[in-house]
């Protein structure tokens, strides 16, 4: 017997419903299994340390386990694509900072591009480095340390985690805006260069905040400055690159992404529950002991940071040649 066509048209309708209401149940529910958070370095870094602790708050706010995975390899690229290729269900997430900014114009041959295949879901923080130097050095102002590196041009070594790392494209970036020429000297990891800087092997060195705060207060090191457009908690009284060096800045900061086409309502919820973390005072101290400042934005507004980094770090990479090691 034939369908009246109201009939019809009240079962289209329930079609192409029906997708958008599955996609509100599963949003409703999620999550009903443990979340995965990917970190693409290893345990203890700094990018581990803010995924476990917004693994942890989010647990507490889901009453499901957060599980952070360190997953190795490319620089992070391998965690990247690793969450790239997995389900978009809001299980899989990835601990999203400078590093993937920096590989889009490292590396020649990615198998994705990380703005349109990763959705930004929510901020956790943002971090000085600092621009510091071995106590002997001559200069001991960044004033000094212009003038100091323009008269002796390649001959001041600037050590970093290795090629591509923040330490180094912040002290790239420096290069360019005052134009001195440093020698890059790379490490398998940034806290492998501190030996090096505190036996004046090297120089300098625009290093973590958090790494450097034992050596800065034992007076072993000497900061000059940190690379944020504002002062850090943990050293107010000492100024920014950007006092001396109009429109400097270089910061590390971190956030949560997921595969594209995961479902709006479950990236809001995650925003929802990431950005109430963030907020409660037990959280604030915990950053704010790690150097930092909790980073709260909506997901368009994490997007706009990580292509407004993913487009500065570009002509960093590009104008200093750097190469993927």
């Amino acid at each position: 017997m034939a369908l009246d066509r109201r009939k019809l048209i009240g079962l289209a309708a329930s079609a192409i419903a029906l997708p958008t209401s599955v996609r509100f149940a599963r949003a409703q529910t999620y999550p009903d299994r443990p979340v995965h958070i990917l970190v693409g370095f290893a345990a203890g870094g700094p990018q581990d340390i803010f995924a476990r602790l917004i693994a942890q708050a989010l647990s507490d706010r889901f009453g499901r386990p957060v599980v952070v995975d360190n997953k190795l390899g490319d620089g992070g690229n391998a965690a990247a694509e690793a969450v790239i290729n997995a389900a978009p269900d809001g299980y899989t997430l990835l601990l999203v900072g400078p590093p993937n900014a920096v590989n889009a114009s490292l590396y020649d041959h990615l198998n994705f591009d990380f703005i349109r295949d990763i959705v930004p879901v929510a901020g956790i923080a943002r971090a000085p480095n600092v621009m510091e130097v071995n106590p002997k050095f001559p200069a001991q102002t960044v004033p000094d340390f212009i003038a100091y590196a323009k008269a002796n041009p390649d001959k001041i070594k600037m050590g970093s985690g290795g090629n591509g790392t923040i330490p180094h494209v912040a002290g790239e970036l420096f290069q360019m805006m005052t134009g001195t020429k440093l020698v890059h000297v790379p490490y398998h990891g940034e806290i492998l260069g501190v030996p090096d800087l505190l036996a004046d092997r090297i120089q300098v060195m625009f290093g973590s905040i958090a790494w450097s705060m034992d050596y800065i207060k034992d007076g072993t090191l000497t900061p000059l400055a940190v690379t944020t457009a504002v002062r850090s908690d943990l050293l107010p009284d000492l100024p920014t690159i950007g006092a001396f060096v109009p429109g400097y800045e270089a910061s590390a900061w971190y956030g949560i992404g997921a595969p594209k086409a995961t479902p709006a309502a479950i990236i809001q919820k995650l925003n929802d529950a990431i950005n109430d973390a963030l907020i409660a005072p037990d959280m604030r101290a915990r950053v704010s002991k790690l150097g930092a400042r909790a980073l709260l934005l909506k997901p368009a507004e994490f997007g706009n940071l990580v292509a407004s980094e993913t487009e500065k770090w570009g002509k960093v990479v590009r104008a200093a040649g750097i190469k993927a090691s």
